[in-house]
């Protein structure tokens, strides 16, 4: 028998708030252990919380970028349970009356078409204090920092729709890009920033049967989300051929060994209201203000820059997947640098050279003025492609113009003719064979004559020019194919 998957997500977001969710403690997990707690967020008893108006204004703003519906009326819970990391027996969370519900994702499935994963809803709720495994000489033993204790996160819970690995790695990428656009979280997995749950069963292929589900808790990465899945799948069809029962409970990824691990048997506790936090009401009117507040979503960017700009729907999604990239982008062609030229350069050039240094691009010194002007002496012939590269590479040490290290650094291109003549005529003195294989219309002969006075002039000779006057001297057709591929 053929089996399905049907997985649905659970994802967990801190937001980046500058305090934590109920106390006015500073909201940075990675401080010295403890450092920033008080009685609120050490959950003393009678202590009293305060919501956060920030944490609500980040987390509408969260719902609103995925497509959700802010709920009129939203309030938190006690999931109760126990275990160290929240010694006090319950969690606050929106387990009734969520903050939004509806929304989604487009995504392309496995084929390449179109489709739509479903958002349910998405929840505000106060994370946990953080376990510390340490060995006192050989006794093993477990502390607890309170620091993450309280930290605001939202958590994002998903329709069942997924059916394949690939279809929830992409629509992690999708929902990482669209909450980085609105600025609510960094959503690094490696960081913690962002942590996923899978709920994963498997059912005979074209029914609706649902089967007995197994969660896979707090993986840290869109990789480990897909190979859980891939390993899940596969278990539980083997389980389902055995005529075995799947059990419902609680798993790990182990990325090392690539299985998943029996964890703990699922627990559910009650959910009761909470009295100690006010029900949250939000007004039509506050609902629009926080909704002009959205910038311009990736999906919608992409598209623009298709149509504004030129550029395939392939390189439109790259560039509008990082606010900034895209950013960058539109500045170079807003100083007159080409689509497809500014395109090129930030891809294979900049953004390595920025990634390579361990810099974020918003604040390299190779801003997109001073790209524009290098760019710009590409697109006159100044300079030739290779120079471009080694001068964008100086932009990095030094605050000098591309002009001026052109100019310091003898990298201006030789475009006169009679210059370059001379290096022509001693090139082909010297490859005789080369010309007749030029003449017999081979390509490659061009190109290597055409880097023989390259090399001769080191580097400066205009390789349009000298292309040209060798098929000019030589009576041969020009390369259909690009002109043996100068690059922009």
């Amino acid at each position: 028998m053929e089996y399905e998957a049907v997985v649905g997500l659970e994802i967990h977001v801190e937001l980046n708030c500058a305090t934590k969710m109920f106390c006015d403690c500073p909201n940075r997990p990675g401080d010295e252990p403890n450092a920033n707690t008080c009685p609120v967020c050490l959950w003393f008893p009678g202590a009293i919380p305060r919501f956060s108006q920030e944490a609500l204004e980040k987390a509408s703003l969260l719902c609103l970028g995925l497509g959700g519906e802010l709920q009129p009326r939203s309030a938190f819970d006690q999931k109760v349970y126990y275990y160290p990391d929240l010694p006090k027996g319950y969690q606050l969370s929106q387990a009734h009356l969520p903050l939004s519900r509806g929304g989604g994702i487009d995504i392309l499935d496995d084929s390449g078409k179109p489709k739509t994963l479903r958002i349910r809803h998405v929840h505000m709720e106060e994370d946990v204090a953080k376990l510390v495994h340490e060995m006192e000489g050989r006794v093993p033993v477990s502390l607890v920092d309170f620091n993450r204790a309280g930290a605001p996160l939202v958590e994002i819970v998903t329709e069942p729709d997924f059916r394949t690995p690939h279809e929830a790695m992409e629509f992690l990428k999708a929902l990482r890009t669209q909450v980085r656009s609105v600025g609510s979280s960094d959503c690094s997995m490696e960081n913690g920033t962002m942590r996923v749950d899978a709920n994963i069963s498997v059912r005979p292929r074209g029914t609706e049967q649902m089967a007995t589900k197994v969660e896979v808790k707090n993986m840290n990465s869109i990789r480990h989300v897909g190979d859980a899945i891939v390993h899940e799948i596969s278990r539980q069809s083997a389980c389902l051929q055995a005529g075995e029962p799947v059990v419902l409970h609680t798993r790990l990824w182990d990325p090392d060994k690539k299985v998943t691990l029996p964890m703990r048997a699922k627990f559910e506790g009650p959910c009761v209201p909470d009295p100690t936090v006010p029900v949250i009401e939000l007004s039509r009117e506050w609902i629009d203000r926080m909704r002009s507040r959205l910038p311009e979503m990736p999906a919608r960017r992409a598209q623009r820059l298709v149509a504004q700009h030129g550029l395939t729907p392939e390189e439109a999604g790259f560039l509008s997947a990082e606010a900034d990239v895209a950013g960058f982008f539109e500045a170079l062609t807003r100083e007159g640098v080409a689509p497809r030229t500014a395109m090129h350069w930030l891809a294979t050039q900049l953004l390595p050279a920025v990634k390579e240094r361990g810099q974020e691009l918003s604040r390299s010194p190779v801003t997109a003025p001073r790209l524009a002007a290098l760019l710009r002496m590409l697109s006159r012939d100044e300079i030739n492609a290779n120079a471009a590269r080694d001068v964008l590479l100086r932009l990095f040490d030094t605050d000098e113009s591309p002009e001026t290290i052109v100019g310091a650094r003898g990298f201006r291109q030789v475009s006169d003719p009679s210059a370059l003549d001379a290096l022509i005529e001693t090139v082909l003195a010297a490859h005789p064979a080369a010309i007749a294989d030029v003449r017999r219309g081979q390509a490659k002969a061009m190109g290597f004559l055409i880097g023989q006075v390259m090399q001769a002039s080191h580097g400066k000779a205009n390789p349009k020019k000298v292309r040209d006057l060798l098929a000019s001297r030589l009576d041969a057709p020009l390369n259909p194919a690009g002109q043996n591929a100068v690059e922009p």
